[in-house]
């Protein structure tokens, strides 16, 4: 209960700066939004990062997501998460929270986000811990996680450096 909290709180401190970025219109096609102008706010990303052990120059662990896009429509994604860096100790189930937008003009919806996210991150964890991450990509490298993620887990962790997260398009 804690962690959601947490997560709760760190997704409403970005909300200001999503919002002055969401002010653009959307053209709607039946299953797709298509947003036309850049760094307009298309929804927010949420995952679940399965716990494990990070290895002193890495780590890598599942995920899975819900996208849930501004009209209220919800996509579900899987992947991993991996860190290239300082990454070492041991945590319990982490989740991640981000504001999408796009970094061009895109389509949102069926599957859209999937693909590589590249960026920088930094986490610490003794009990609950708290982290940042900045990722940009997917298919076309045309979607940014940002401004940075909110993230609360629980574990004994330090970590610091690239982060790449994959993600497909799941049921």
């Amino acid at each position: 209960m804690k962690t959601m909290m947490l997560v709760t709180a760190a997704s409403l401190a970005l909300a200001p700066a999503a919002f002055a970025a969401s002010q653009h219109h959307h053209h709607r096609t039946a299953k797709t939004v298509v947003a036309n102008e850049p760094r307009e706010r298309l929804g927010t990303l949420n995952c679940q990062i399965d716990g494990g052990i990070g290895l002193l120059i890495g780590s890598k662990k599942n995920v899975t997501c819900e996208f849930r896009q501004r009209s209220g429509k919800v996509e579900r994604y899987a992947g991993s998460i991996g860190k290239i860096g300082l990454d070492v100790g041991i945590t319990g189930k982490t989740y991640m929270s981000w504001v999408v937008v796009n970094t061009q003009p895109a389509r949102v919806g069926d599957g859209a986000l999937a693909g590589s996210y590249v960026g920088a991150s930094a986490s610490a964890s003794v009990g609950i811990g708290l982290g940042a991450n900045a990722l940009v990509g997917g298919s076309a490298k045309n979607f940014a996680l940002q401004p940075l993620s909110g993230e609360a887990g629980t574990g004994l962790n330090v970590a610091a450096g690239v982060s790449r997260l994959q993600l497909q398009l799941g049921s």
